[in-house]
């Protein structure tokens, strides 16, 4: 799909390599994206039957990509049914310039009972 970049108003095609590689929002072209351009990661966790998904915004791509084997390695990921929680199961998000996006989550209750 051709779009318009809203920042500098170039033809892209949303579905090529540069852009897959560069990442940003589906209206910035590939050039804006790496240079002003958030990487946004999203998380989540199962809480009984409902999942919940964290967003979060970081300046740096590398950034990004560390949080996320942290949390990964903390969380027990890839760890199949044994589920082991790693040496902590709060991350620090001020160290790597993390931005709290938003955070959606179920109810806990998920029967309706209380």
């Amino acid at each position: 799909m051709i779009k318009i970049c809203r920042h500098c108003e170039d033809e892209f095609e949303t579905t090529s390599r540069a852009k897959q590689i560069a990442g940003g929002k589906i209206d910035e072209c590939p050039d804006c994206a790496e240079e002003c351009g958030e990487t946004y990661v999203g998380l989540t966790a199962g809480d009984g039957k409902v999942g919940e998904c964290t967003i979060m915004a970081f300046k740096d791509p590398k950034a990004a990509s560390q949080y996320v084997n942290n949390w990964q390695r903390s969380t027990g990921y890839h760890r199949g049914k044994s589920c082991q929680l790693g040496g902590t199961t709060s991350l620090d998000m001020s160290y790597t310039g993390a931005r709290f996006v938003g955070q959606f989550g179920g109810n806990g209750n998920h029967k309706g009972k209380l």
